[in-house]
């Protein structure tokens, strides 16, 4: 089955292009796109401050290195950079146990009698837990403020979420993003860290010098933008179409942007469903147990690697066929 990879809107290729020749579309000089891109993220994350960067890992490490005490991490259906960041930095780190990737209350309140009460504590976690399960991150964010442990949320594969559930900064404290691909915001490079504290950005000149990005992608993001919310509700309806109509499906009954299968003979399976779905140069099978996604004999269907252009029922019915031919 030949599908299409993830790629930015026309209309931001364009964009990218003119800027990237030196033909800036800008009719206002005095502004840049740098600063358009994070006056449009403030609006949508509901945060008072923002700063472009270089990349996702760039942001992480910029929020983390506001954590004095513990940061505490998911079992699984994370980012493996959180943990390496937080050991370059020093940082210790609690693992918290969760529901396939899923953060519940109980389980945070397990972690409070190891954390540093003189010191910054931190969670963090991903919106979409292996990206296949949206957390509960309103439940989390009274929890963490109860408990004076900051939230950051790893919004790279949740941003502009229509339902304000999720990359809201009434309820994160810090969100970082990436914007390379195939993330949501998709400029295929670059991503960003918003939040209401300055002082977190205040405190990391240095580090934000270090990871600035250029005006190329900063036109990029604030072209794409646009696009987003749909992208992604295009992309959430596609992936619950898919968990209702296979088997053994984890978290078959929340949003999300891929498909997790359980299955005893990964393996085959991978091999299998990598031979059927060519994704032009590019791959949507992911084999587990892996961190990032989830530790269980299975696979996970990357559909948030597909162009939206791909998610029609014909393309999904087939997918459905051959996925189902091979369980």
């Amino acid at each position: 089955m030949e599908l299409k990879y993830k790629e930015p809107s026309l209309e931001t290729k364009k964009i990218m292009s003119r800027v990237a020749v030196g033909k800036t579309p800008l009719e206002d000089k005095d502004i840049s796109f740098k600063e358009i891109a994070e006056y449009k993220i403030m609006d949508i994350t509901n945060h008072k401050h923002c700063q472009l960067v270089n990349s996702g890992n760039g942001a992480i490490f910029i929020a983390i290195s506001s954590i004095t005490g513990h940061l505490i991490i998911p079992d699984q259906g994370a980012w493996h950079g959180f943990k390496q960041i937080a050991r370059f930095l020093n940082i210790p780190i609690l693992t918290v146990k969760t529901n396939f990737g899923l953060i519940d209350l109980e389980s945070l309140e397990d972690t409070l009698k190891n954390l540093d009460s003189n010191k910054i504590n931190g969670l963090i976690l991903t919106s979409f837990a292996a990206y296949t399960a949206e957390q509960k991150i309103k439940e989390i964010s009274k929890f963490c403020h109860s408990n004076g442990i900051i939230l950051i949320e790893d919004a790279s594969g949740a941003i502009c979420d229509l339902k304000g559930q999720l990359a809201n900064g009434k309820y994160s404290d810090i969100i970082v993003c990436s914007t390379g691909s195939p993330k949501i915001l998709n400029v295929e490079d670059g991503g960003f860290i918003s939040t209401n504290d300055k002082s977190i950005l205040d405190d990391n000149k240095i580090l934000l010098n270090s990871f600035k990005t250029n005006e190329i992608t900063a036109s990029g993001i604030a072209t794409e933008i646009a696009f987003v919310s749909k992208n992604l509700d295009d992309l959430i309806k596609a992936t619950t179409y898919l968990k209702n109509n296979l088997n053994n499906v984890i978290h078959s009954d929340l949003r999300g942007i891929n498909v997790i299968i359980k299955d005893d003979n990964p393996k085959d399976l991978a091999w299998n469903l990598k031979n059927e779905f060519k994704l032009d140069s590019h791959g949507m099978i992911t084999k587990c147990p892996n961190y990032n996604r989830l530790k269980i004999k299975g696979v996970a269907i990357e559909i948030k690697n597909l162009n939206y252009s791909e998610l029609n029922k014909e393309n999904l019915d087939e997918m459905i066929e051959i996925i189902t031919k091979y369980q």
